[in-house]
Order: C-alpha cells, then structure tokens, then sequence
C-alpha cells in the first residue's frame, strides 16, 4: 500500500511516533503531567439524571474515582518509583507534539473501526468481527510506548493494537475483506492479523490462549540474551546476540474476563519463575462478551493477581488517556528493567461483542448510550487540551482529517486488492511438503562454535559419551525406543542450538527417559521443567516456535494432551492462519495407545492419536520400534510446521533393536513389515493388515499362527497417520483385494474409521470384501482383564479377522 505524508509518518520506525514507540524502548525523561484531574469530570457523570421513565439513570458500572495522586501512590507501592521519578512522568502535559500523536492515535483507531463496521454493513467484511471502540487509550499507549522489536500477543479483538503496532492500516483492512493483499493473504480474518516485521503476533479467537503464547515469546528474549542469538533479515537466528542494551518485551492484551481464566494463573507463576520481560495489559471493560463481568467473578482487581506470585500491578482509568500512558510508561520501563508486570486499564466498550450481537444483556443498551456521551477517551482529551491552551480546536480537527485520508486510503488498496487463488488453501496446510527428505536438511553451520561456547568442554563431552553409549546400545540391538527418542533429540540439540525441550519431571528423565540429561546439558534455559499443566507448556512452545525456535514437548503420556487441545489446535492452523507468514516448528512425543491387558485405566487408555487426527496442519505419526522412533523424531524436529509422534506406552522399555543412525525417516510413508507369499495371494489367501502402535506387536504375534492355517498377510505399520501413505495402502490392496485394520481407536471417529471411509472412497475397485475394522469399543476402556477383553482388540481376534475374511465369512 502507499503510504500517505502523515501515514509514513506514523510509521516509520525512527521517528518518535505514536505507532511504534520510536525512542520508547527505556523510561523517558519527557513524558507528561496531568494538571487536570478527570476527578471533577467523572463526579459530575453521576451527579446528571438521564431520564428514562422519569427515573434517574444509574450505570451499572459507575466510573472510578482515580486521581493521578492515587495512581502515583500505586507507582509508589506497587514499581518503587521514586517522588523524583513520577515527577519525570508529569511533563507530558506539557509535550505539545506528543499529545498530538496521541490524539492521531486515538482517531486512528476509531475511525478505522467505524470504517470496519461501514464495510461489514456492505457486505464486505463477512465472519465475526469485534471492534474495540472507547478503548482508543490502549493502543494509544502502545503506540507511544511498544517498540517495533517487542513481541505483541493480542485477542479477537486486535485491529487498534495492529495499527498501535505499525501494521499498515491498508493491509489490515484488505485482510478483514479477505484479500490477497491482506496481512494473512485474506487466510486469517478479522480475528488473526499477524504482521511477522512488526513482531504483531495475534490475533487469537480462543479466549486466554495467547496467555502461554506471550509467554513463551517473553522466554525466547531470555533465550536471546542468555545463548547470544539474535534475529537476521530473515528473522532466523543468527549466532550473534541482542547486545547489551536489548530491552525487549512481550506484552500480552486480555480481557478482564479472560483474565479469570487458569492460564493466567499458570503464566504469572512462569513469569515470576523465569522473570520473564512480561507485560500483561488487562483491558477492563466489564464485560466478558457481554455478560456484566461482577455477576460471573469475585474479584475483578486483576492488577492484584501477581502479588502472589511477586509480581506488581497498576490499575489505570482509559478515560483519561494522559494517565494512561503516564502509568503504561512506567509498567513498560520496569518490565524492561526488572520483570513481568500488571498494567489493568478500566475502559468502556461502546460496541455489543460483534455486530451481530442482539445485546440482550441485562443493562447493556441504556449503559452503552450513556458512556458514549459520557466516558468518551477522545471527548475527554479534546476537552482537556483545549481547556489548557496546549492544542487548538483547528489542529485538533486537522489532525483528524490527515487520520481520515490514511483510512480512506487504506479502504481503497482493500477494495483494489484482489481475492487470493484457490489453489492457496492447499499450499497453506503444511510448511515443508510431505515428500521432504530431511536427510537434505543442513543445520546452522555455527554449531559447534555455539556448543562449545554455551555448553562448555566439561559437559560436552558428557553427551558426547552419553550419546557414544546409546549408539553402542543400537550396534548391540539392545536400544529401547525411549533411548532412541533421547539419541535423537541429544544428536538434534547439538546439531541446531535453536532446538529447546519441555516437559515434566524433565529433570528425571521424565517416565521413558526420552528427555534425560537435557536440562544437565543445555542448561534450564533450553530444556525446561513445567509445571503439571500441558496446555501451558504447549503454549509456551507455540510462542518459542513463533520466534526462531524449534521447541519439543515430552508429553509423557500423550492423554494429558487433553489438556492442551486449543494450544495443540493452534499449533495446526498458524501457518495457515498467518498467510505462511509464521512456521509453527514444533514436535510434541508422548507415549500413548491401548495396549491389550494395559491396566491402566479409562482415563490412561484413550486414543488421544485420533482425537487430534482432525486437527489441520499436523503431521501425526506412530513408531513401534525403535528404529522407527529414531528416524522420526529426527525428521519432525526437523521440520517447520507442527509434528506429533504417538509411541507405545507399553512398549517403551520393552522393545529393543537397532536404528540406522544418522538417518531421518520420510513423515509421510507406511513401512511393509511383512509381505503376504504370491502363492498366498495367487490362491486368494492373502490379507492387508494395517496398524499401528501396539498392534505391529499383536500382529508380528499372531503371524506364524496366520500361516499355520495356510493364510498370509501384507502387515503394514501405519508410521504416518496424517498424511495417510495412500500408495502403499493401494499397492498392497491391488495384491490381497482384502483388508483388516486392526486399529487403537474408538468405533466412532477413530483412526479406522477415517482410512476405512478413504478406502471405501479411493480403492473401492480394489476390495473383494467388506473393510473389516477391529477398533477399540465406545465403551471406555476397563481396569479389570476381563472385562478389557471385550474393549480392547488383540492378536487373538486379528487371527479370526483373517481367516474369516478370506472364507468370506462377513
């Protein structure tokens, strides 16, 4: 898009401007002083009757009484500002230059969003979309104070922070009308804008998720600083670090109702922890959708949930937009000097949640005329300003019209851009094509200077020996397959220094041993201990994998991935939702599957494998044995977009082999265990038999017991269950003409189900019998051995599957 004189103006990282922060980066010695208190102002409100009924109309959210006096308290308290230091923050009064680009920035904001809803009543804009009128002071502090380089994570309701940010109002306006020009090539819509040079990070639809996400970005800083790793021109690290003087932070926008949710527990202890360079805006607007937010929580002083955990927090009125910056200044300056902090603004949100909304809510309608007229950030600082003589009411009414130019521009190069192709949505499911050789995947050719550097001579050649062990275990065929995932992550560690570790109990091993000696290698900084939470340390990954790094997650058992299912869902769809803008490099491992006789109960025994198959954008695969694990892990970590590999939970220790070293194995193919004899398939006695997990073991089992009746099979172990290898599939039916799965998932919407609807769908021609599917029963699985029997499918019945499909008997 062109940019207008006062767009470029806007935007250009060095000027002192409102949309990126310019020289913000530290505490600012020209800042403001509010000389008049919103105090008398917001007194009056009450004091004025609107008549309805002839009854005096009370807001159900009165406005707070916050002088500048009480939040110098808090500054005070809360960040130990000194008198001299709070002085600092009170010139900005007196900065004709910068309240003007503050008002542009409040103008920006508002007139982009009425303009949004002008489209969305043409037609144009279509979906969900939620403007964030009457908050102008939010982004107006961003602008003022967020730099360039800092990471922002945002909500569904994202546009201003965009445009604080520096994101171009015309790319933003293309990507809401679903145009190719769009910040997400029209991929991501109004509710995901991502802006990879602006470091405008979500845009995110589910509420609280991008708590862990921000998070996670605020550790890839530290991971910056401490590994010296800094960002090139194409935004992969280069072994170089920030400097000294990187001040950088992630800051990380949540509604006060969002704000109730466990992440926000859950990141604050991570803050508080790793003192992350973390700043959480809480935008108070009392509403969560638009339910009045006192009726479903306790205690909405968010700024108060970090005293558990250390961690200080202010509580600031968006009315009043100079004390806004004022306290956003110094909750900036002391997360980039000292740590994670709270900053809650009190807002009101003139708009229903979407324009959709019927706004039945209890007191939502007459609430919203009211602080239209009354609570008005914009009206409140044009009063201000004129009352002081600092701005006149003409430069007040030019400044808006240059932002009423930039809009009209920036609705213009939307309606001019053209629709993306079709063919886009394809392209977009998966970073690195299926078909990928990983084994052609160099690593950064700094290595080993970073490795001795960050790991030093003395524990390097601990892993070395480590490692030296574990590939003589292999030569000997006595490597489990929790040895071979751990070979592979150590040789992949050391072979990219951007490759990081999470789990629980890291320390230890974990249950399977696949991330020991992590942590006593790389260093707490690389491999992570979590805490019993994975949807947090999932989002903690997707925020590293979002920045440069190539993030693993040891999930231990994969069923406690439950809990992780919106970061895991997220994790799929970035690539795509960002345009291709972000890679998502992130590998999640778990032990999982239901093994015959398992014991383990329901809860342990569910087929998370199939749960997250319609999850688009992952690559989801299954090794059991050793050699396959090895291989795997060693491609996934490789890989630029989402991974996940489901091993045996029963088989992790037991089963021992050898790996081909050194080698990757394709994401995308199905490994022949066993081929049927051509008299077996000449005589019509031949079976596909296709599983995974604990069924390679069941069936290599119940093989000689398949031949002994004069039947043979094509035992095919289904290494990549999405993408499914078709052609093996069909190679193998266009011999046999008949297929048993024997399957480690439910009878509704498991893994079966999918491949036998692919079959029935593509290979139709090729059966000579129905697709006899063994799953796993609706029924959830059973502690006691015999009842599991009836649930769980074993060697046993696959037996009886064969030779009933080849005597026809179905």
């Amino acid at each position: 898009m062109k940019l207008s004189i006062f767009t470029a103006l806007l935007f250009t990282p060095s000027v002192v401007s409102f949309t990126i922060g310019g020289n913000a980066g530290s505490m600012r010695t020209t800042t403001f002083k509010t000389t008049r208190s919103n105090t008398r102002r917001m007194a009056a409100t009450l004091d004025k009757v609107a008549e309805k009924g002839g009854e005096e109309f009370t807001p159900m959210r009165p406005p707070i009484d916050l002088p500048w006096s009480d939040i110098k308290s808090q500054l005070s308290s809360a960040f130990g500002l000194t008198p001299s230091e709070i002085s600092s923050l009170e010139s900005f009064d007196t900065d004709k230059e910068g309240l003007l680009k503050t008002y542009s920035s409040m103008q920006l904001a508002r007139l982009f969003e009425n303009a949004c809803n002008q489209q969305y009543m043409a037609g144009k804009i279509r979906g969900f979309m939620h403007l964030d009128n009457g908050q102008e002071s939010i982004p107006a502090l961003v602008s003022d104070s967020i730099k360039l380089t800092d990471k922002k994570y945002s909500y569904y309701r994202e546009h201003t922070h965009a445009l604080a940010s520096g994101v171009g109002p015309g790319e933003v306006m293309a990507e809401l009308m679903m145009k190719e020009g769009g910040t997400c090539k029209g991929a991501g819509g109004s509710m995901h804008i991502f802006d990879k040079s602006t470091y405008f990070q979500g845009g995110w639809a589910l509420v609280s998720e991008q708590l862990p996400y921000a998070a996670g970005a605020a550790k890839t800083i530290l991971q910056d600083r401490e590994l010296g790793l800094s960002d090139g021109d194409d935004f992969k690290k280069r072994n170089e670090g920030p400097g000294d003087d990187d001040d950088r932070i992630s800051v990380v926008f949540i509604g006060e109702g969002g704000s109730q949710n466990g992440r926000m527990a859950e990141i604050l202890n991570a803050a508080a922890k790793d003192n992350l360079p973390l700043l959480v805006i809480v935008i108070d607007n009392g509403r969560a959708i638009n339910t009045f937010t006192p009726d479903i929580a306790t205690n909405s002083d968010i700024y108060k949930q970090g005293e558990h955990y250390g961690i200080p927090g202010i509580l600031v009125n968006g009315d009043n937009v100079q004390d806004v910056i004022k306290g956003g200044r110094a909750a900036v300056d002391y997360v980039r000097k000292k740590g994670p902090a709270i900053l809650q603004v009190h807002t009101y949100r003139f708009n229903g949640h979407s324009p959709a909304d019927p706004e039945h809510e209890r007191g939502r309608k007459e609430e919203k005329k009211w602080a239209r007229k009354e609570q008005d950030p914009i009206k409140a600082f044009e009063e201000d300003v004129m009352e002081r003589g600092i701005l006149t009411e003409d430069e007040l009414k030019e400044a808006k019209k240059q932002v009423q130019r930039t809009i009209k521009e920036a609705v213009a190069f939307a309606d001019e851009s053209p629709m993306p192709p079709v063919e886009l949505a394809k392209e977009l499911e998966f970073p690195d094509d299926p078909d990928t050789d990983y084994n052609e995947r160099a690593g950064p050719a700094w290595a080993d200077d970073f490795n001795e550097r960050t790991i030093g001579k003395v524990k390097l050649e601990v892993v070395k020996k480590h490692i030296k062990m574990l590939r003589d275990k292999s030569d000997k065929g006595e490597l489990s397959i929790g040895d071979a995932i751990n070979l592979a992550v150590h040789e992949e560690m050391l072979r990219d220094p951007t490759t990081t570790m999470h789990a629980e109990d890291l320390q230890a091993g974990s249950s399977y041993d696949i991330p020991k000696l992590t942590q006593q290698t790389y260093g707490q900084i690389r491999a992570a201990d979590e805490i019993i939470d994975e949807g947090h340390f999932i989002g903690k990954a997707l925020g590293e994998g979002m920045n440069g790094y190539r993030p693993i997650v040891e999930l231990m058992n994969t069923n406690f991935g439950i809990y992780g299912m919106a970061e895991i869902s997220s994790a799929g769809n970035t690539y795509a939702t960002t345009g291709g803008n972000f890679d998502m490099p992130m590998t999640i491992i778990g032990a999982g599957g239901t093994a015959p006789n398992q014991s383990l109960g329901a809860e342990h025994s569910q087929p998370f494998h199939a749960y997250v198959m319609g999850i688009p954008g992952l690559k989801i695969g299954t090794a059991a044995s050793p050699a396959a694990a090895y291989g795997i892990t060693k491609s996934m970590i490789r890989d630029n977009g989402p991974t996940f590999l489901f091993a045996p939970v029963k088989m992790m220790k037991e089963a021992k082999g050898k790996v081909e070293l050194d080698k990757c194995l394709p994401l995308n193919k199905a490994a022949v265990l066993h081929k049927a004899s051509d008299e077996a398939v000449k005589n019509g006695k031949a079976v596909t038999v296709l599983t995974y997990l604990h069924g390679v073991k069941e069936a290599e089992n119940s093989l000689q017991a398949i031949n002994d009746e004069g039947l043979d099979i094509d035992l095919i172990e289904l290494r990549s269950l999405k993408p499914l290898d078709v052609s093996t599939i069909r190679s193998s039916l266009s011999r046999t003409h008949k297929l048993v799965i024997l399957d480690e998932s439910t009878y509704s919407g498991g893994v079966g189900a999918t491949i036998s609807a692919i079959i029935s769908e593509e290979m139709f021609d090729e059966l000579d019998a129905p697709v006899k599917r063994l799953c796993m029963d609706d029924a959830p699985v059973p502690y006691a051995s015999s009842m599991e029997k009836a649930v769980v499918k074993r060697g046993a019945d696959l037996e009886i599957a064969v030779a009933e499909i080849v005597m026809k008997r179905y």
